[in-house]
């Protein structure tokens, strides 16, 4: 594998895998609290996470992007095919999170400044909806990643 390819898939590696790493966590550990504290607690834990979290994982989103892309540019045959398809997945996860987590962080923004409407649980299920979708399309950019540079080793048999 050609050196500045290499150092792509390792860049890609990185960003896809962190920030399918990060998406994961709050998944797993993050979302299933939110549940299982008061109302007041989650939506000033959310708000006051959000402030920290909404840039570092643009930015985050923004260095998978990039990185898979240029990878794509790089690359050859099915590594490319691979790398352009991951690309994409985390541009998907950037458009949901911004069409769809980020309004909803408003929402919860001005209900802990104020008062909580009757139906905000389908509101909280609809934004842990979102986290679902965007972690799922986090970890399959990273699995894409892999797979490029698997497929991208020459076979042993060529050494």
């Amino acid at each position: 594998m050609r050196t500045r390819v290499r150092y792509l898939h390792g860049a890609a590696l990185l960003a896809t895998g962190l920030l399918a790493g990060a998406f994961g966590y709050g998944a797993a550990n993050v979302v299933p609290t939110f549940g299982a504290v008061p109302l007041d607690v989650r939506l000033t834990f959310h708000t006051t996470m959000m402030k920290v979290n909404e840039p570092v994982m643009q930015s985050a989103m923004a260095l998978a992007i990039l990185t898979t892309f240029g990878l794509a540019l790089a690359g050859r045959d099915l590594p490319r095919r691979l790398a352009s398809g991951a690309g994409a997945l985390a541009v998907a996860a950037l458009l949901i999170t911004v069409f769809g987590n980020v309004p909803l962080h408003a929402r919860f923004r001005e209900w802990a400044a104020g008062s909580v409407p009757a139906g905000h649980a389908e509101v909280f299920q609809r934004w842990e909806l979102f986290h679902t979708l965007r972690t799922l399309t986090a970890l399959a950019a990273f699995v894409l990643v892999v797979v490029a540079a698997v497929a991208a080793r020459p076979s042993t048999s060529s050494r």
